[in-house]
This record gives C-alpha cells, sequence and structure tokens, in this order.
C-alpha cells in the first residue's frame, strides 16, 4: 500500500520478493536522536514537562520518552505558523519556484538518510525494514519531488465574463493547516502531508501518531537543515484527546487534514464546524471487495488477493478484507490461500527474511485476536492461523476464514490486521450488490480477463480506487481517496493540491475609450 510499484505480468514484483542481497543492512539499534517537540524550527521541551513512551512492537519494550504536547504547545505552534504566514513574511514572499527548491532538498536529504530513516522506521512501527527502505523512505522522497514541481504551476485562468471586464482567478494558500497523520505508515503519510501544503505556500502544525513520531522528529531536523524559515513546519506529538483536539479546535488553524479511523474521522469533522468551519480533508477506513471472477488466471488472483490483505502486515485502510470468489473456482482459491499464507514468513523487522512484522501495539492486537475469535464463534471456516506468534512482542499468526458470510462480524468490521476473508459468490450482479453492502468505499479490485465484465464492475463499485487484476498499486500522479464513511478529499495528484488552495475571483473595470 501507498507505494510507488513496479508490475511485471500486473503483478507486484514486492510480492515474492522481501530482501536482496544488495540491500544495504539495518541499523538494528538506531540511536534515537530526537524527542522533543519542534516549533518554529527549534527543538523544545513540551510546556507540561510530560513525556509519554513510545515502543518496539517486536518486544514491547520502550525505544524512547518522547515530549508529550498539549493546548498550550499547540497554541505555540499555531502562533510561530501565523507568524510566518504573515504577508510580507520571508515565507509570503519567496517566489513559488523557490518552495519547490526547499521541497527538493528535504527528499535529497531523506535520500541521504534513508538507511536510518528506514531503521527508525522499522523499530518504531515494526514493518520489515527492507520494506521500509524499498517502500516508505522512496517513495516519500518521491512524492516530496512531485509537489516539489507543482509549486510554481498551479495558476489561476482568466475567464471571459459580460460586459467591459476584465476577469481571472488567483489560487491562494489556505493558511495555517492542521496535519494529524496515523501509525501504518508514519513517514509516508508526512510526505503526503506536507507535499502538497508547502508547496501551495501554507504553513503546518503537524501530529504524528503517538505510536510512531520518531520518523517525524528527524524529518524535524531535516525541515530546518533543508532551509525552511521558522514556523513554516511544526511537529508536536502528542495523543488524540489532547493534542489532536487542540488541533481540530484551534480557531488559528484554518484547514485539518486527517487520515485514520472513521469514528475519529466523525469527531474531526464535527470539532472542525463548531471551531471555525474550518476546511477538514478526511482518509479514513475500508472494508474493500475483491472480486475474483471464474477467468481470473487464478495464481495471479491468489498472489494478488494475499498482497492485498497481508501487506503491512494488514494494517492498510484500503486492505481487500472481503475476497468474493466466484463459487467455480472457490475451493481451489481457498487452498492456495491457506498454503500462500503459511508460507509467510512472520518475526523480527530487522531479519531479512520476514515478511511481517508485528502488530503496532498491544491494543490492536487484541482487537485483532478479538476478531479472530467472533469469526470462530459465528460460523467461519478457520483454514489457518488464527492466533498470536509468541509471547513477546505483537505478532499474529497470517489467517485465512472461509465460508465467511456478509452478516459476519470478520465481514463487516474494519480489522486491520493478517486475516484473510474469503467469501463465495454466484453471479455480477449479486457480488456488485454484496460489495456495496458497506458503509466504506475506499478501494475495490477485480480479477478477470473478460473486459465487459471488468467494466461493469468499474462503473458499479463505490469506491475511491478500482484495481484491476492487481492490487495496492500507487502512484503519486493517481489520486487517492474515498466514497461514503471513507472520508471526503483526495490525496496525491492534482486533485491533492485542491484541499491546500482558496480559489479567489478578481474582477476589474475596464475604462470606455474616449473619443
Amino acid at each position: 500500500m501507498f507505494r510507488i510499484i513496479k508490475t511485471r505480468n500486473t503483478l507486484p514484483i514486492i510480492v515474492q520478493k522481501c530482501f536482496v542481497s544488495s540491500v544495504p543492512k539495518p541499523i538494528v539499534n538506531p540511536t534515537i536522536k530526537y524527542t522533543e517537540l519542534f516549533i518554529n524550527n527549534e527543538f523544545v521541551k513540551s510546556s507540561s514537562g510530560k513525556t509519554f513512551e513510545t515502543l518496539n512492537p517486536a518486544t514491547g519494550e520502550p525505544i524512547a520518552q518522547v515530549q508529550e504536547g498539549n493546548s498550550t504547545d499547540v497554541n505555540n505552534a499555531v502562533e510561530a505558523a501565523q507568524e510566518a504566514f504573515k504577508l510580507g513574511s520571508p515565507w509570503r514572499t519567496i517566489n513559488a519556484s523557490q518552495r519547490g527548491v526547499l521541497l527538493n532538498k528535504l527528499a535529497d536529504l531523506i535520500d541521504r538518510d534513508s538507511v536510518y530513516l528506514a531503521s527508525l522506521e522499522a523499530l518504531d512501527n515494526g514493518k520489515p525494514f527492507s520494506v521500509a527502505l524499498s517502500d516508505d523512505v522512496p517513495v516519500s522522497s518521491s512524492v516530496l519531488r512531485y509537489y516539489a514541481g507543482w509549486a510554481d504551476k498551479n495558476h489561476g485562468k482568466v475567464t471571459p465574463i459580460d460586459g467591459n471586464y476584465f476577469a481571472y482567478t488567483r489560487h491562494e494558500p489556505v493558511g495555517v493547516c492542521g496535519q494529524i497523520i496515523p501509525w501504518n505508515f508514519p513517514l509516508l503519510m508526512l510526505s503526503w502531508k506536507i507535499g502538497p501544503a508547502i508547496a501551495m505556500g501554507n504553513c503546518v502544525v503537524l501530529k504524528p501518531a503517538e505510536q510512531t513520531p520518531l520518523t517525524a522528529l528527524h524529518i524535524a531536523s531535516l525541515i530546518k537543515e533543508a532551509g525552511f524559515p521558522p514556523g513554516v513546519i511544526n511537529i508536536v506529538p502528542g495523543d488524540g484527546p489532547t493534542t489532536g483536539k487542540a488541533i481540530v479546535d484551534h480557531l488559528g488553524i484554518d484547514k485539518v487534514a486527517f487520515t485514520g479511523s472513521t469514528e475519529v474521522g466523525k469527531i474531526i469533522a464535527e470539532g472542525g464546524a463548531k471551531s471555525n468551519l474550518k476546511r477538514v480533508t478526511l482518509e479514513l477506513g475500508g472494508k474493500s471487495p475483491n472480486i475474483i471472477f471464474s477467468d481470473s488466471d487464478i495464481d495471479q488472483a491468489v498472489q494478488g488477493a494475499h498482497f492485498g490483505l497481508f501487506y503491512n502486515m494488514g494494517q492498510c485502510c484500503c486492505a481487500g478484507s472481503r475476497t468474493f470468489v466466484h463459487e467455480s473456482i472457490y475451493e481451489e482459491f481457498v487452498e492456495k490461500s491457506a498454503k500462500l499464507a503459511e508460507k509467510r514468513c512472520v518475526g523480527n523487522q530487522f531479519d531479512p527474511e520476514t515478511k511481517q512484522g508485528p502488530q503496532i501495539d498491544e491494543e490492536q492486537l487484541n482487537k485483532i485476536l478479538s476478531l479472530i475469535e467472533s469469526g470462530k464463534q459465528q460460523g467461519a471456516e478457520l483454514v489457518t492461523g488464527g492466533c498470536r506468534v509468541g509471547n513477546k512482542g505483537y505478532f499474529v499468526k497470517p489467517t485465512v476464514f472461509a465460508n465467511v458470510k456478509d452478516d459476519m462480524k470478520i465481514a463487516k468490521e474494519e480489522i486491520f490486521g493478517p486475516v484473510q476473508q474469503l467469501l463465495k459468490f454466484k453471479d455480477i450482479d449479486e457480488v456488485i450488490q454484496r460489495a456495496n453492502n458497506t458503509d466504506y468505499g475506499l478501494a475495490a479490485a477485480v480479477f478477470s480477463k473478460n473486459i465487459d465484465t471488468v467494466n461493469k464492475v468499474i462503473q458499479s463499485v463505490r469506491a475511491g480506487t478500482v484495481w484491476i487484476n492487481c492490487y495496492n498499486v500507487f502512484g503519486v500522479q493517481a489520486p487517492f481517496g474515498g466514497f461514503k464513511m471513507s472520508g471526503y478529499g483526495r490525496e496525491m495528484a492534482e486533485y491533492g493540491l485542491q484541499p491546500y488552495t482558496e480559489v479567489k475571483t478578481v474582477i476589474t473595470s475596464i475604462p470606455e475609450k474616449n473619443n
């Protein structure tokens, strides 16, 4: 998920390839350099002096104590951002192209520190180092480079209106943007948020997830090194109910962007409306359908469905977590899916053989295990997995359920873990209706060789992204976002710029020529 990948025969290369000898070795115990708040281009302690632990999910042991921001710290960050955004400030008077230069410099520094950042991401998040190095880090820098190119190209239009007038539009920055990012892709989500905001000339107050603050704080040091003016980007770690709420409620913040659960998204939408009617964009949860027709290449479909569910330990908002398989190939599909899941190597995130690291924390582990238990109790067939791996850290054995029914809890709720649900269907009209029978609409996929079948699904399914004979293929040039309760607004591509700009119409009277 959330990466630019090459494909061969429409299957992601990385499906069967986790590590190669040419990949640099990880820093298994990376030095933790930054644990303070980053406000006005300086690292500072929280006003309360409070800290929180960030844990290694592979062991459950503390990595570091991080300063915990509160409403006072958020206010300090907002004041710094407002000062940076003032008319006549260095940031407001900088050439648009220079914003692109700064984003490119930041991308260069991320590439320079790629091994350290990948090691830190693996330690704090639990994802395999090889994946962090091959996917998360380089794609983060590529996102910044893409938006660097847009910095001086998001222009308005001359509009021919009736009468003796000259009319045109200007695209101006929204102002101070609050950004709240999740723990499943900490580094990548940071780039998705700051890239378009900065390219359009906004200032930012960003809160990383409390589970995974470390890579964001290292990026803060690179922001200063790259030469961004003070106050343009501020990073304030802390929890959702305190720090996140302070961002949403603050009257000095003009826009909030949030990626996370639908439950929290509703709270943010309400808070943004009640405070100062701030603009809000939301990228929320999903229960995405992946439809496998009988004429598909079954091996390709099994691989694609496996990748679409188990990537990033199943911790993907767009995971293909409802896999609908045509009844004529169902049994074969179940058998092959189970065998593939059983081959998946679960272990320490720094082990080169590991394909699946730990879940993010104990709370998520317990939620996944509880939902697995509900699947058993409601009559789904547990084909493989279904239990914790070891007694240290937060590992879950890759799990496959067969004979899943639409009304089962595991088929309705977002599990956010390595639990594949395989459902049976008979015909296209039936499966489209079932695919759309959900509150979510983030993504969908269809595996078929029949163009008519594919086109009907594309036009019928209500989802922001539809993959054909592949899954989790992303490019910064393609927008991402959801229908229904999966949120609103789009990230990436040119569409990702729109939430960070205000459109101003300018109309000038043209005097009539005197004879």
